[in-house]
């Protein structure tokens, strides 16, 4: 389920890239831990995107507070909606 999980992953960040302004030889994306995310909830400048399955999402008692659910095999319909200026992160 985990390597389902971060193929699907994989597969949508290969999705935003190819339609960002830059090519994706210039874009870095970084591996965040919970350690690193837990002091940087609640800030403005933070976006956190749950991109799991509508039914994974669903029925998990696992959330992360405040973040958005989106449906990753649809990126088109809601990755312009989020400010490009801001740290944001997907799990």
């Amino acid at each position: 389920m985990r390597t389902a999980t971060l193929a699907i992953l994989t597969a949508f960040l290969g999705l935003l890239l190819i339609g960002a302004d830059e090519t994706p030889t210039t874009v870095k994306a970084s591996i965040m831990t919970k350690e690193q995310l837990k002091p940087m909830l609640g800030s403005k400048d933070l976006v956190v995107i749950d991109i799991r399955l509508d039914e994974q999402w669903r029925f998990s008692n696992r959330k992360i507070p405040g973040a958005a659910h989106e449906n990753p095999t649809v990126p088109s319909t809601w990755m312009n909606k989020y400010p490009k200026d801001k740290t944001i992160v997907f799990y």
